[in-house]
């Protein structure tokens, strides 16, 4: 490895930021995901949480490719769910609290959180928004306030808005330089695990990894695992649109 390259790497994973993720809830459109998934990157977000529970999403294979996500797949996991409380109670385990993007008037503005703590943030369906059982499970939900006509942003805008807000705030608190979030055994551990997957095609990166009620615990972003381990095996029941991103 070129110690430009290495260096970029180190750089990448000092700024990583494991107590910060995003969960979507049933978005179809896979142009929304690819860009959820390079505003992830450029916050340092190392993991995602995708639940289908819409019978004609229900396990249709999610695919993930470097055309229009420039590549992040390959540094971030990407976990698929079919059922919401799982799927809650996996993401609740590593992040503590659950945050939705709603609009209603018990809603707080995105500028009033604390982000700087340990947090899930949930977006929902391009059409519907949040299920009324996501927002039931949820800790609590926040607006991003507009001026216009308007009353809602595109998923992966209002996502990129709330994760820079996040970045923000959390780089006055120094996490994105002399506070990492991550300790120097745990940037090695990345690093390794990382540079042990460049070595190799990155093909089972594209994969996200179900995940259901009798799965194992979820690694930490850190961790090893086995990359060589074949992805299991997709049902593609003719969706709606292709994700193949």
């Amino acid at each position: 490895m070129q110690p430009e390259r290495e260096k970029k790497i180190r750089d990448v994973i000092r700024q990583s930021q494991p107590d910060l993720t995003v969960v979507l809830e049933n978005i179809f459109d896979p142009l929304n995901i690819s860009a959820v998934l390079r505003s992830c990157d450029a916050v340092g977000i190392r993991e995602v949480f995708v639940v289908y529970t819409k019978q004609y999403l229900d396990k249709r294979g999610l695919i993930l490719g470097k055309r229009t996500s420039a590549g992040t797949f390959k540094w971030i996991d990407v976990y698929v769910f079919d059922d919401l409380e799982e799927c809650f109670r996996r993401v609740r385990e590593r992040y503590g609290r659950i945050l939705a993007t709603r609009l209603g008037e018990d809603s707080q503005s995105l500028y009033s959180l604390d982000l700087t703590q340990p947090t899930a943030l949930l977006f929902g369906n391009e059409d519907e928004g949040i299920s009324s059982e996501a927002l039931a499970l949820a800790d609590g939900n926040f607006l991003i306030p507009q001026a216009g006509f308007a009353e809602s942003l595109n998923i992966s805008v209002a996502c990129a808005v709330s994760l820079f807000e996040a970045r923000r705030q959390r780089a006055e608190k120094g996490f994105y330089d002399k506070n990492p979030k991550l300790d120097a055994t745990q940037q090695e551990q990345l690093f390794q695990r990382w540079g042990a997957m460049l070595k190799e095609k990155s093909w089972h990166r594209q994969f996200a990894i179900p995940v259901g009620k009798d799965s194992a615990p979820l690694l930490p972003v850190f961790v090893e695992r086995d990359e060589h381990a074949p992805p299991k095996k997709q049902i593609r029941p003719n969706p709606l649109t292709k994700f193949d991103l």
